[in-house]
């Protein structure tokens, strides 16, 4: 889809519903890389290790992995505006109470509860919006995609200023955005009708059964290892202050950003999703390869370069999921997303356990092995993705329901 189609008019002319839910997601999506330029002074400031921190992320992305089997039982039965306001009042207990903790362990609970949260939150919110919006779906996914990209650039930026301050502070400053996000849904998102048939919690596991989804899932699962590698083990290789390192992954989130929503577009276009996805995942693979060999000027620049091709890789699986399976979009992209976000708690773990093992640059080269194995995975299943995406097609083409929470 050229994002353009979609008309800058028809984006922009949105019901006050669709803006409170397409602002609280931005805040959501802060929540992700919120942490990246405070990791080293939590480590400081709570006596701990780079490897115990990085749990900060592990237990976030593991209790929303598991989440993603929840997250349709749970709204085909309580409803979009509900699940959201759950998700929501999550967010702001758990993330009001990492601010307070008093022990590495204590964040890193703490952290699981938000991850519930915002599992609930945003594998909803793309559904509510589509829902709401005005202008077709075309129009509602572009503005979610948006608000993931400014999201994920701005998390780091915010928690750069509050973090100069003390890191507690940006746990404060998410709790008090996401209870405005609360209030504001609250007021204006109205009650939408429910999915006529209720999801089992194996539904998203049945799903997985599609030898196109699943294929999806596993390159995605091995994407998400190096994705997640830089997000949560590079602030700790650059080692530099909350400002400088907040700027880094800024920029990191502006090339996420357009490379997401304006360039991936284009390629697939030209080049087709499959050829642009293997490319991608290479070009990733070598751009982190030189980031842990490289010195440090090189490894800033590839921090910041690496948002390109995430960015692409972001938007090109997440068609993927939607488009390949016969299942509803929902169960799907539940399925899909409960593979892959394992990836992303493994990364942040291991990343320093290998570091300790053996040395800084040994992390890296895994990551980039992991890149290529996801390639790999998308040639020798090029067949299946590609004839069941067209088989699946028609029948998408049709649905109203989307859901997925898109990274």
């Amino acid at each position: 889809m050229d994002p353009l189609d979609a008309g800058a008019g028809s984006i922009l002319r949105q019901p006050r519903a669709v803006w409170a839910t397409a602002g609280a997601s931005v805040v959501a999506f802060m929540g992700i890389g919120l942490v990246d330029p405070i990791l080293p002074s939590i480590a400081r400031g709570l006596d701990a290790t780079p490897s115990q921190v990085s749990l900060l992320f592990t237990s976030y992305f593991l209790i929303t992995a598991v989440a993603m089997l929840l997250t349709g039982f749970v709204s085909s039965r309580l409803g979009g505006r509900r699940t959201l306001l759950l998700g929501l009042a999550f967010v702001v207990v758990f993330a009001g109470l990492a601010g307070t903790s008093g022990s590495v362990g204590q964040l890193v609970g703490f952290r699981a509860g938000w991850g519930l949260g915002n599992a609930l939150f945003v594998s909803t919110a793309l559904a509510v919006i589509v829902g709401a919006a005005a202008g077709g779906s075309a129009a509602a996914i572009l503005l979610y995609e948006s608000a993931l990209g400014l999201g994920m650039a701005c998390g780091p930026l915010l928690g750069a200023v509050l973090g100069d301050i003390s890191w507690r502070y940006p746990f404060f400053g998410t709790a008090t955005l996401m209870a405005v996000g609360f209030l504001c849904i609250t007021a204006f998102l109205k009650e939408q009708p429910r999915p006529a048939r209720k999801t089992s919690l194996l539904d998203p596991l049945k799903a997985l059964g599609h030898g196109g989804l699943a294929t999806a899932a596993v390159s995605a699962f091995f994407y998400n290892y190096t994705f997640f590698t830089v997000l949560a083990f590079t602030p700790f290789v650059l080692d530099m202050t909350p400002y400088r390192s907040g700027a880094v992954f800024f920029a990191w989130g502006l090339l996420l950003a357009v490379f997401s929503v304006l360039v991936a577009p284009r390629l697939q276009e030209r080049f087709g999703s499959l050829k642009v996805l293997g490319g991608s995942l290479v070009l990733l693979a070598a751009d982190v390869l030189v980031l842990g060999y490289g010195d440090h000027t090189t490894a800033v620049v590839c921090t910041i370069l690496s948002g390109a091709f995430i960015g692409v890789n972001n938007t090109v699986y997440t068609e993927l999921a939607l488009g390949v399976s016969d299942a509803p979009r929902p169960v799907a992209s539940a399925g899909y997303n409960f593979v892959r976000w394992f990836a992303a708690a493994a990364a942040p773990y291991f990343a320093p356990k290998i570091e300790e093992w053996t040395d800084i640059h040994v992390p890296f080269v895994v990551a980039a092995v992991t890149a290529v194995l996801g390639a790999v995975v998308v040639a020798v299943r090029r067949r299946a993705l590609t004839s069941e995406a067209e088989e699946a097609a028609p029948r998408h083409a049709t649905e109203d329901g989307v859901g997925v929470f898109a990274n």
